[in-house]
């Protein structure tokens, strides 16, 4: 005999969220929410260390899914980082909680930061000014839930853009892409399985996103 179904299963095989599971996520949201809230209070009040767990709870994303994949390498994406931290050190007293986080408020000042290293030394990135220019202008008008997915978004919309454009390239460019900017492996660990230095593997992902930049521009252009 064949047995009903329940909704939740249902959702469930789907791999949509049951909602006790929806429930549960909210809370959770809710919790770290009220949390960063403090933390962001604290800051006001000239509390340093609150602010630095903030930049230290978000600043590891902000890297992997913002700044690394508009500037290229990671020299150029972890001076973006400092300054960002300046930046946001400088300017906390201007912050004003709005019920959406404060990662998003992080995310748009990384977003100047990185449109204004490539105005100033045209990196050879990925992501174009232009590219830069409209997320800036996007991320002060986004709804609450967009800003909440926002840094999801940032990781897809990159990984997407290389990797429609990885066969097309050397496969040894491909790899060196693959495994540090799609993988995130490690630096060091991405050079000995590619058989080189770190400082040589420096110059190979160069090397490769100099080569799919020009792929991403000839596709562009067809």
């Amino acid at each position: 005999m064949l047995r009903a179904v329940p909704d939740e299963e249902r959702s469930q095989s789907r791999g949509t969220p049951s909602e006790p599971e929806r429930a549960l996520e909210q809370e959770r949201r809710a919790e770290a929410d009220a949390a960063d809230r403090g933390l962001v209070e604290r800051a006001h009040a000239g509390d340093r260390k609150a602010l630095g767990e903030l930049l230290h709870k978000y600043g590891p994303g902000l890297y992997r899914s913002v700044l690394l994949p508009r500037l290229g390498s990671e020299a150029a994406a972890k001076d973006a980082l400092a300054e960002t931290y300046a930046k946001v050190v400088a300017n906390i007293g201007k912050f004003t909680w709005q019920n959406v986080g404060f990662y998003p408020w992080l995310r748009t000042v990384a977003l100047r930061v990185a449109l204004d290293q490539l105005r100033a030394k045209k990196r050879l990135v990925l992501f174009e000014e232009d590219d830069l220019e409209r997320e800036v202008d996007a991320a002060q008008s986004e709804t609450p839930v967009e800003q909440r997915i926002s840094d999801h978004r940032d990781r897809d919309a990159a990984r997407k853009k290389v990797e429609d454009a990885l066969r097309s390239i050397n496969p040894r460019y491909a790899r060196a892409i693959q495994l540090r900017v799609l993988e995130e492996r490690p630096r060091e660990e991405v050079a000995r399985e590619l058989g080189v230095t770190p400082a040589t593997f420096d110059v190979l992902l160069h090397r490769a996103i100099a080569s799919l930049k020009k792929t991403l521009e000839v596709k562009g252009d067809g």
